[in-house]
């Protein structure tokens, strides 16, 4: 398992053993809460969604506008679902900043941060605004898969695999419908049921591993 070994002993050597702690438990709550609310700024932007919105035939971006040349906005909506974007990618960008401190390892940090990023630009700009939306999407389906495959560096045994899992799994049915488009096996699910296959794995994994992040964290300096 790949961690900054921290030794024990002496005042030094517990001052960076804190640091250690910390950047474990912060880097822990950041991703978790990160999870928790995007997940429930969804829940919360469907429930109050003021026209038809189905699972199956909406985008979960349609919440914050629909594509253009529509471009329909409606509130109050767009602003949960955005707000918590923006929430959401500001908590990822410095989430990944702690995993980065304590594990020293630029393949497992970058996607978060890379993540982050994306997400917030998910936020900022809206379904409505076409290409610049689309590009963030994109960055965040994918930083998303690969943080959860990269993650499994700092993870061993059952955990690691449903790490990598769960990555695989935002992976391979965002890569398979960008190749077979309408004759994808999940389409009877509809583009909102395949792109909630993308999008939840990376939701699990955001929560699951900020709670292993932070349940890692010891007690005493190590």
């Amino acid at each position: 398992m790949a961690t900054r070994p921290v030794p024990l002993g002496g005042t030094r050597l517990a001052g960076i053993g804190l640091t250690y702690r910390l950047d474990l438990a912060l880097a822990g709550l950041l991703l978790s809460v990160a999870g928790g609310v995007i997940l429930m700024g969804i829940i919360t932007a469907e429930a109050l969604y003021p026209a038809t919105y189905a699972t199956g035939t909406n985008e979960i971006s349609d919440l914050g506008g629909t594509r253009p040349p529509a471009g329909i906005v409606l509130q109050p909506s767009a602003t949960i679902f955005d707000t918590s974007m923006v929430l959401v990618g500001l908590l990822l960008a410095a989430g990944a900043i702690f995993v980065q401190r304590a594990f020293r390892l630029r393949s497992v940090s970058l996607p978060i941060g890379v993540l982050g990023i994306a997400a917030f630009g998910v936020g900022i700009f809206p379904g409505n605004t076409g290409a610049p939306h689309a590009i963030c999407a994109m960055g965040t389906f994918l930083a998303g898969g690969i943080a959860a495959l990269t993650s499994g560096r700092v993870a061993s045994g059952p955990f690691r695999l449903l790490l990598v899992l769960l990555g695989m799994i935002t992976l391979g049915v965002l890569v398979t419908y960008l190749l077979l488009g309408d004759s994808h096996p999940m389409t009877p699910l509809g583009v909102g049921g395949i792109e909630r296959w993308i999008v939840y794995p990376v939701v699990i994994w955001t929560i699951a591993f900020g709670g292993f992040l932070a349940g890692r964290a010891p007690s005493q300096g190590r």
